[in-house]
């Protein structure tokens, strides 16, 4: 049985159809009429005694769940990871350790601010979660399409949120980072300047998630089985290629199709054309941890693949849609903490937080502490544990005891050991003064900001100082548009000079020459392209010459091009097409 086979078993026995059999209620009992109401006589009161009239309202009532406070609109599906070049010398990680392990997977890729009804192609990061059904356990990798993010320190993260959401007076606008809270946050954090450059670029607008990449974002710990730790950054690498929209193309697109990247993966996934990301580390020997002009831990840096190259380590083609949005890619809940041997954490301190929220936020959106008893939250590996009840329990628990140690169970469930599977975190030495101070490491806000901007091509260059205008032109209080366009001239003084001029801003003193350099490896200019999978219209009349059509759809299909006729109307053209 293949990998996601054994997930699409578990998932099998929660699955209902209701093909040939008869309406009932909650409790089981058929319906014979639910189009009116238990009443008195035609026109009287509605009688209470109606249970099913009841219940069908009280269930309505209760339908909505919380949504996420951010990644509020999301697509998911299914598929499998394979090994492709096992690490055991850097990590004891199951699903890693032998070349051709197929380990089932599912993706949620997600917007970050707007709320479950916006549109698909508006500028945000995006988020890009896998929730991996290893045989040890689930492990989640939970990432995002930007290798960086916005703030160092996870205390930030309620500020920044309440920053980027719509303003509190007026709840406008909706997913858009272009207005006054979101830009005097920025304009006071210089930490923020480097994200700002990522989403200021192409790389924001995303022409769809199978063309997008994915990263870890932070730094994390590999661990071997002598127990050595290695830093590992991820990287999800598409397939086809890592290619954007323009603006104004998202624009119309928000308007005539707001599901646009959802309808997008969902299609390709039904026509078979499942999209397929290659799993890159970059691997930093621990003695090593200190040899960079930035801090390993600083969440809001990268590490330039010409530094450290990346590794190709697996390969991941999604190939199956959910049966039911709701209760798969509603309800699956992502946590950073979810990780299995030979996985670990660093001191990176946003890391450290998302480990503390993610948990937390889980229990007010799914009402209790048994979310991973959802079906497509359910491990694959046997749970065994002494943890009992509270809301939405669907185990039943046999055991006659529920505490450790005990010996009336003969001590069960067992403690296991290393050798046995057992998680064992990371031996360090851990001392140092309590202080809330940051470490200097993590003080340079630009140069990697201008790394960034070095390794443009002109047209995208020219696409981040348009956006940069743009989302400004929005921002109504003038001098936080002066603050943001002396960060940028630490950026770039020409980017500045640029974006202030379109503003009708005086042009900040040259005071940060560009360092010069560039990662090729940023530019979306660089990537690989192929008219694989691409939707063409094909434009066609009454009277078209039906071999000329044919031979040019011919041509377009034996390169993997999905092709539609677009004609006056339907039905047959004059000519034959159809």
């Amino acid at each position: 049985m293949s990998s996601g086979d054994r997930k699409l078993e578990d998932l099998s026995r929660d699955r209902v159809g209701h093909e040939d059999e008869r309406l009932t209620t909650d409790q089981g009992v058929r319906v014979e009429h639910t189009d009116d109401s238990l009443t008195v006589g035609e026109r009287g009161p509605t009688l209470i005694e109606d249970f099913h009239f009841r219940e069908k309202l009280t269930r309505f009532d209760h339908e909505r769940i919380p949504e996420r406070v951010v990644h509020a609109r999301g697509a998911g599906a299914y598929g499998t990871f394979t090994c492709t070049d096992p690490i055991p010398e850097v990590t004891k990680a199951d699903f890693l350790a032998e070349a051709g392990r197929e380990t089932p997977v599912f993706v949620r890729f997600s917007t970050v601010a707007g709320s479950r009804g916006s549109a698909d192609t508006v500028r945000d990061v995006r988020g890009f979660a896998t929730k991996f059904y290893t045989r040890e356990g689930n492990y989640d990798l939970v990432g995002n399409n930007f290798p960086v993010f916005f703030i160092q320190d996870g205390i930030k993260f309620p500020d920044f949120v309440h920053a980027v959401k719509p303003e509190p007076r007026n709840e406008i606008p909706q997913a858009s980072s272009a207005h006054d809270t979101l830009w005097d946050f920025i304009s006071l954090q210089p930490e923020t300047i480097h994200m700002v450059m990522w989403l200021m670029s192409d790389r924001a607008l995303p022409r769809s998630y199978r063309t997008m990449q994915g990263f870890g974002v932070h730094t994390f710990r590999f661990v071997n089985a002598e127990g050595k730790g290695t830093f590992v950054k991820f990287h999800w690498r598409p397939k086809l290629g890592t290619h954007s929209l323009v603006w104004d193309e998202t624009q119309k697109i928000a308007g005539a199709d707001p599901d646009f990247n959802r309808r997008d993966l969902w299609d390709a996934i039904e026509a078979g054309n499942g999209p397929e990301y290659e799993l890159g580390v970059q691997l930093v020997p621990e003695e090593r941890e200190h040899d960079f002009d930035f801090d390993l831990l600083d969440a809001t840096k990268i590490i330039p693949e010409e530094e450290v190259p990346l590794r190709i380590v697996g390969r991941m083609v999604l190939d199956r849609n959910p049966d039911n949005f709701f209760a798969e890619t509603e309800q699956v809940a992502f946590h950073t903490a979810n990780v299995v041997p030979g996985i670990d954490f660093t001191n990176d301190p946003l890391l450290q937080a998302r480990n503390f929220s993610y948990l937390d936020t889980q229990l007010i959106r799914l009402g209790g502490p048994n979310f991973a008893q959802l079906p497509v939250n359910r491990p694959l590996a046997e749970v065994h544990h002494h943890q009992r009840d509270g809301y939405g329990q669907h185990r039943i628990d046999v055991s006659p005891v529920s505490y450790h140690p005990n010996s009336i169970a003969g001590g069960c469930p067992a403690l296991a050991s290393p050798s046995e599977g057992a998680y064992r975190h990371y031996t360090e030495r851990v001392d140092g003064t309590k202080i809330r101070k940051r470490s200097p490491s993590f003080e340079d806000h630009y140069s990697q900001a201008t790394l960034f901007w070095n390794s443009m091509s002109d047209w995208e260059q020219q696409h981040i100082a348009d956006a940069f205008q743009f989302e400004l032109g929005k921002v109504e209080r003038e001098y936080i548009r002066e603050r943001v366009v002396e960060h940028l001239a630490h950026v770039d003084h020409g980017l500045a000079r640029q974006v202030a001029g379109g503003l009708g801003l005086e042009t900040p003193a040259d005071t940060s020459p560009n360092h010069g350099r560039s990662s090729p490896a940023l530019s979306q200019a660089n990537q690989p392209g192929s008219v694989a999978t691409r939707k063409v219209a094909v434009l066609a009349a009454d009277g078209v010459d039906a071999g000329p059509l044919e031979h040019v759809l011919q041509s377009l299909r034996s390169q993997g091009a999905v092709c539609e006729v677009l004609a006056p109307h339907a039905g047959t053209l004059e000519g034959g097409v159809t």
